[in-house]
């Protein structure tokens, strides 16, 4: 296979790449963890597509071409502006991420003590006690 095929593959690949980082970043927008778990499963199945395009480009044959031809320098010099737009928008979308969980283990603690805070009661001594516990040790 003539390496500037490969190569053209290989720009479609990450191309494909980029629009599965851009539905990734608008799963998470939307918290749609059901769509963020397709999109990471999608990213990683090419992401494995990507290396085995680049391991066959670094055995081909002919691959010091890609330092000699011109046309072949232009192409790679795209790949490389695309594989860090690719980057980028990984590391984007990872740091959103992250914010979501944070917020959601923010919002699960509040409510965690808010329900705490509404159990809460005070018997005739004025000692704060567990409302579940209330009139659970009656012997009448």
């Amino acid at each position: 296979m003539q390496l500037l095929t490969l190569l053209e593959q290989q720009k479609q690949l990450l191309n494909d790449l980029l629009v599965i980082l851009d539905a990734e970043k608008d799963a998470i927008a939307a918290r749609q963890s059901t769509d963020i778990e397709q999109q990471a499963k999608e990213k990683l199945a090419k992401l494995n597509q990507i290396q085995q395009q680049d391991a066959i480009i670094g055995r081909h044959p002919d691959k010091a071409q890609l330092k000699e031809d011109d046309a072949l320098k232009g192409l790679v010099g795209e790949l490389e502006a695309l594989l860090n737009t690719c980057h980028m928008h990984n590391e984007v979308n990872g740091e959103a991420l992250q914010r979501a969980q944070l917020s959601f283990h923010k919002l699960n603690n509040l409510f965690q003590q808010s329900r705490g805070k509404s159990q809460m009661g005070y018997n005739s001594e004025g000692v704060a006690t567990n409302i579940r516990s209330l009139g659970t040790n009656i012997k009448a």
